[in-house]
């Protein structure tokens, strides 16, 4: 078996499923191939038990920006019951498919960016720019103890970043997808108070009344976008926004009817909405549902920064200018969940998110999440390309 792929199935048998990820192991793994390679090693814990690891290959001219390539450690739960082969065993079948959770999610590309740098190593390479990996905790519970807070450390500003990539999606077709923006998450929990009773009466103004005419507003909206994005083939799933009711909380007895009831929606909204706009329509929804209706946000996020994919930009030019010359063919998309790389963005570094994964059904966050050896072996290849373009940027303008 090729070493890169005994590499990646060791990191796949490190439980780090929540919600009590080993993230000290994972470190230490991660931490010895760094080490391994002659990186540089730093960690930061951003907050008890929560460790940002930083390996670095330190470029020939530290005061050019550097490269960032992310990843993050944790994976989401599994239910054994649905899976051909354990979730953590990283089993490859016959036909060299890897089955393990994080497989496509996303231990692949933390050992492809490691992997692709002990390749460029071993033939000699040394480059103007430093590359920098960070391996972080907690995305897959929203990053808030993981690279949100890295990003507002010192040591993150340290690094001088210019340029991240992180993680993108499996593509099942011949083309890759490349995320150069994603969409805003919004946890909205709307409340409806109204006039108890007796479960045998006609009461009026109930929550339960109320709670309906919210429920129908937010899922009649659902319905328009699931409509839009299916009548137009130009649109992803990236471009309209996703509402999903996702909780349902009330009442106390069969026979009582409950003053209050509440229901919680995820909503993704693409960068192309105007925001407030959008937050008005929340409000007007409520509004209409009648008195004693409330909302609050219990994850509201603002940030619409997109990277550039403009040929004029440097970055840009340097990253597509691989993808030619390799024949990939590539599809600019929004991505329709949420990453770490809207931390990122947010404090106004450009970043990509690019997981080289085609020909491959797109498994994260499901059951039997695989990988094959090939295509993971051939994501090393292209992320060397990369990195050797990236990291070979001539100095910008605001560099001198």
């Amino acid at each position: 078996e090729n070493s890169s792929v005994t590499l990646f199935r060791e990191y796949l048998r490190i439980n780090t499923v929540h919600p009590k990820p080993d993230y000290d192991a994972a470190v230490q793994f991660l931490e010895h191939v760094g080490t391994d390679l002659g990186l540089a090693c730093q960690k930061v814990e951003v907050c008890q038990g929560r460790v940002v690891l930083i390996l670095t290959w330190q470029g020939a001219n530290p005061r050019l920006r550097s490269i960032l390539l992310n990843s993050h450690t944790d994976v989401v739960p599994v239910f054994e019951e649905h899976w051909t082969y354990p979730p953590f065993e990283a089993v490859k079948d016959s036909q060299g498919n890897i089955y393990a959770r994080g497989a496509q999610d996303m231990k692949c590309v933390s050992i492809q960016y490691l992997e692709a740098i002990r390749r460029l190593k071993a033939e000699g390479k040394s480059f103007a720019r430093t590359i920098h990996l960070t391996f972080v905790p907690d995305e897959e519970v929203g990053g808030h103890k993981g690279m949100e807070m890295f990003v507002q450390r010192p040591e993150f500003k340290a690094l001088n970043v210019g340029f991240a990539m992180d993680e993108g999606l499996a593509s099942p077709s011949d083309t890759f997808s490349v995320f150069y923006g994603e969409k805003s998450p919004w946890w909205i929990k709307v409340k409806c108070m109204g006039s108890p009773g007796h479960g045998s009466r006609f009461i009026s103004n109930t929550a339960a009344e109320k709670m309906n005419k919210v429920i129908n507003s937010f899922l009649a909206f659902r319905e328009s976008e699931k409509q839009r994005l299916k009548s137009d083939s130009s649109l992803t799933l990236g471009d309209v926004t996703s509402l999903n009711m996702t909780m349902l909380e009330g009442g106390v007895s069969f026979n009582v009817v409950p003053s209050e009831m509440a229901a919680s929606f995820d909503i993704r909204i693409p960068p192309t909405v105007d925001l407030k706009a959008f937050e008005e329509q929340v409000a007007t929804w409520c509004r209409g549902a009648g008195d004693g209706v409330t909302y609050e946000f219990h994850q509201k996020c603002m940030d619409q920064h997109i990277t550039s994919t403009e040929e004029s930009d440097p970055w840009w030019k340097a990253f597509s200018g691989v993808c030619r010359d390799m024949k990939l063919q590539l599809k600019l998309e929004i991505f329709p969940a949420a990453t770490d790389s809207r931390y990122i963005r947010a404090v106004r570094h450009p970043a990509i998110g690019f997981s080289p994964m085609n020909r491959t059904p797109v498994l994260l966050h499901d059951h039997n999440e695989f990988l094959n050896e090939q295509v993971f072996l051939r994501g090393i290849e292209i992320y060397a390309r990369l990195l050797t373009a990236l990291a070979s940027v001539p100095p910008l303008p605001a560099e001198g």
